[in-house]
């Protein structure tokens, strides 16, 4: 197995989402092996939906299955040059003034403990982080435009 680049969170939530899969995926075996192929179109049509909700099923177990055997995901692979690691945090000061800590997580819906905000590597604010230091300027895209903040401190993970 390759060097991990996922946090131990990251880890325990994709182990968690394959089991799940892999439950959900025996639950939808079985329901297509006891559909009765003679019916009317809504039937035929049910069973389509579920054999495709089946075959998204399967795609995504093996993409979880290669993320925890090589330990990134796709995305962070091709990306890996370049980036913020997971498991660094920062504390920004924004142009409003206001002062928010944020550690760098594998998934955007991942959670962080305490008062600390999640930030993906690969969101316009992770990507203006990367090369910086306590100290700089950085200057960001966001929907309402070019926004700036100030580091006030990056530490990355031991």
């Amino acid at each position: 197995m390759a060097a991990s680049n996922l946090s131990p969170a990251a880890r325990e939530r994709l182990e968690d989402e394959l089991a799940r899969l892999r439950e959900q995926r025996s639950s939808q075996a079985l329901n297509l092996r006891e559909e009765d192929p003679v019916g009317d179109s809504a039937d035929q049509a049910g069973l389509l939906e579920r054999a495709e909700t089946t075959a998204w099923i399967d795609r995504r177990i093996r993409e979880i299955t290669d993320m925890l055997t090589h330990g990134e995901s796709p995305e962070a692979a091709a990306r890996r040059e370049g980036q913020l690691p997971d498991g660094t945090t920062v504390k920004l000061r924004f142009s409003d003034g206001e002062e928010e800590t944020m550690r760098v997580v594998a998934f955007a819906d991942e959670t962080t403990e305490d008062d600390v905000t999640a930030l993906t590597a690969d969101s316009p604010l992770g990507r203006a982080l990367i090369g910086k230091s306590k100290g700089d300027t950085i200057t960001y895209r966001t929907p309402r435009g070019e926004q700036s903040a100030k580091v006030l401190s990056l530490n990355l993970p031991r």
